[in-house]
């Protein structure tokens, strides 16, 4: 890259998180920015005053995922909070998508706030519906698949399919469980290939 490309390459990021950070102010809290409102080449949004209607940053967080997104950093460098750290390589059309994402989530957590939906019982809270979850027979939510799997048209064209649905984050992270096959099968393998 060199100095020329590096430079350019430092100011696209920051002009990529400033462009989110404009798009996403009026729908939630941007921490840390100077005295013109500019944040660096990062942002980070404060999600904490959603707790008080049940909404965690993890909810919004594994929301993002029916949008295809792989979730930012969440609860980091401040708890209760998504650091969104756009690249200067992300084109203007993929930053406007996230923040349409961002932006629809954030009427579902309206829904969830003016009690329009169950506080428990919601697309943020269910997030992410997999495949298998939405072919079931039975669908036991209070919204429709279609509003799971695919909110807003974009996601039609280009869905990115979760292989599981909910997990315990933090169970999961004390209590790791390993899905390989026994050892033996890999004693015996390798058995298999001296003797070949």
């Amino acid at each position: 890259m060199g100095g020329p490309g590096l430079t350019n390459a430092t100011k696209l990021a920051i002009l990529n998180a400033n462009y989110i950070a404009a798009r996403l102010k009026d729908h939630y809290p941007v921490l840390y920015t100077n005295d013109k409102g500019r944040s660096a080449h990062e942002l980070i949004i404060d999600c904490r005053s959603f707790k008080k209607a049940g909404i965690e940053v993890e909810d919004i967080a594994k929301r993002l995922i029916d949008y295809g997104f792989h979730a930012p950093t969440v609860s980091f460098p401040v708890p209760g909070t998504i650091m969104i750290e756009p690249t200067e390589s992300e084109v203007k059309g993929e930053l406007d998508r996230f923040c349409d994402a961002m932006i629809s989530i954030r009427s579902e957590i309206q829904e969830v706030i003016d009690g329009i939906v169950d506080a428990t019982n919601n697309s943020l809270k269910n997030a992410p519906h997999s495949y298998k979850v939405l072919l079931a027979d039975e669908w036991e939510y209070p919204y429709s698949r279609e509003k799971a799997a695919f909110p807003e048209p974009y996601v039609k064209e280009n869905k990115f399919w979760p292989a599981v649905s909910r997990v315990d984050s933090a169970y999961g992270d004390r209590n790791l469980v390993c899905s390989c096959l026994p050892l033996e099968v890999y004693e015996q393998a390798a058995e298999n290939a001296i003797e070949a």
